[in-house]
């Protein structure tokens, strides 16, 4: 397996995509050392969107990740190295991370299965933070099967993070018949192609058993608005206030402009921001008892990395249009690919 580069492995650089900021770990982090303790073999570290501040895999000064299909278009982000080894089959899995659907997103773009569990079931113990409220380990493989099986060896409750949670984990099958909801609105950003796959996508669960159920979105896409668009982002400058302090230049663009965002706000916008969340997830509780799980696109488009570099803030933001919410309300997830 092989594991993001801002996630910790002894004796091994740990960069987040930004060369002054290399540290040298003396200990793994908690899911490396927890995956060699089950007999995984660990074969390197993989590039990222820089701090992990990205979902597009173009935001790295070692480079540009490239689409394993197409070398053209972007391979996801930020854990873009770890999906890209994963689909190559260069190794059976790989751990991200996934803040805003960073775990997801290249998955989806790479045509492999990324696993982002609920909040707190992997330990971030020696994982360079990204956002730790919403802060995930994530799992990339090539089956369902394996990913679960990856889960379940690295978790436990870790008292060295400070989100961790001790979580059961049930395995279910597949009822006969299930319901699985649907956002009300959708926007493909005038991909015909995504949108055409996303309903053969609904047919597939149909023919599974599945009644589809259309819920409202406008609450999820409120919520996933919050995670750049209010003092939320302040968590972002947080997680490496110290360093961007010192070393803000040796920080490339855009990610250094959304870290320093984070600096505009003061702790009392922050708690209006934590509140209107905490709204808004009571206002989408409902929707879960009459779904059993609820179907969005992994990524509703793709882009060129050349389209990515003309407009990498608006474009990314259109990436994660339907993973962001996902994280600030504390749910798990998963992209396979439907074909």
């Amino acid at each position: 397996f092989a594991v993001k580069d801002n996630i910790d492995v002894a004796g091994v650089p740990t960069t987040a995509a930004c060369p002054a900021f290399d540290r040298r770990p003396t200990a793994h982090a908690a899911v490396v050392q927890r995956l060699l303790e089950a007999g995984a073999s660990l074969a390197g570290k993989t590039n990222l969107d820089q701090f992990a501040c990205g979902l597009n895999g173009t935001r790295s000064p070692y480079g540009e990740v490239p689409n394993t299909f197409d070398a053209r278009y972007v391979s996801g982000g930020s854990s873009s190295g770890s999906a890209y080894v994963v689909a190559a089959g260069e190794v059976d899995f790989a751990l991200g991370t996934d803040t805003a659907g960073s775990g997801r997103v290249p998955a989806g773009l790479n045509n492999i299965v990324g696993l982002k569990p609920s909040r707190g079931l992997l330990s971030t113990f020696g994982v360079v933070p990204a956002a730790q409220s919403a802060d995930c380990v994530s799992i990339f493989a090539r089956t369902v099967a394996l990913a679960v099986d990856v889960m379940l060896a690295a978790a436990g409750h870790d008292a060295r993070d400070p989100y961790s949670r001790d979580l059961v984990v049930r395995r279910r099958p597949l009822p006969a018949r299930f319901c699985f909801g649907v956002p009300d609105t959708l926007s493909f950003f005038g991909d015909s192609a995504a949108e055409e796959a996303f309903r053969d996508a609904q047919a597939r669960l149909v023919a599974l058993g599945g009644t589809a159920v259309t819920i409202p979105y406008a609450p999820l896409a409120e919520a996933a608005a919050l995670l750049y668009e209010s003092a939320l982002v302040a968590e972002r400058y947080a997680a490496v206030r110290e360093f961007f302090d010192a070393h803000a230049d040796e920080v490339i663009e855009p990610v250094r402009g959304i870290l320093a965002s984070g600096k505009n706000y003061v702790a009392a916008d922050v708690f209006e921001a934590q509140t209107r969340l905490r709204a808004i997830a009571q206002q989408v509780e409902p929707m879960w008892r009459n779904i059993d799980v609820l179907l969005v696109p992994t990524a509703p488009t793709h882009y060129t990395r050349e389209q990515m570099r003309a407009d990498p803030v608006v474009l990314n933001r259109n990436l994660g249009a339907y993973t962001n919410f996902v994280n600030l309300l504390d749910y798990a997830a998963l992209s396979v690919p439907s074909s």
